[in-house]
């Protein structure tokens, strides 16, 4: 079975109230499997608009990703980045 990627595009508005959301929701992805590649580092942008935050996370599959963005634990996290940063993401099943 593949694994997934959650691919986060972030621009954060109140750092405060965001990191609330940074202290939480690690908890939340490591109980399904999921692992930081890339998180917040230097970035370049070489096509289309970018964001100033970017994050990629390795799950062991796509169910495991779905699940944990569903989950309560992380959906408690994600209340904090409401009125604290746009984002987008997504979940793409990476090649073996």
């Amino acid at each position: 079975m593949p694994t997934a990627l959650w691919i986060g595009r972030i621009d954060v508005s109140d750092a405060e109230r965001y990191a609330e959301y940074a202290r939480l929701a690690p908890a939340a992805i490591a109980a399904f499997g999921g692992e930081f590649l890339a998180r917040g580092g230097k970035y370049e942008v070489l096509e289309g608009e970018g964001r100033s935050r970017n994050v990629v996370t390795r799950f062991p599959s796509m169910d495991a990703a779905r699940d944990c963005y569903n989950s309560d634990a992380y959906q408690a996290a994600l209340a904090f980045v409401e009125g604290a940063a746009v984002r987008d993401l997504i979940i793409m099943e990476a090649l073996d």
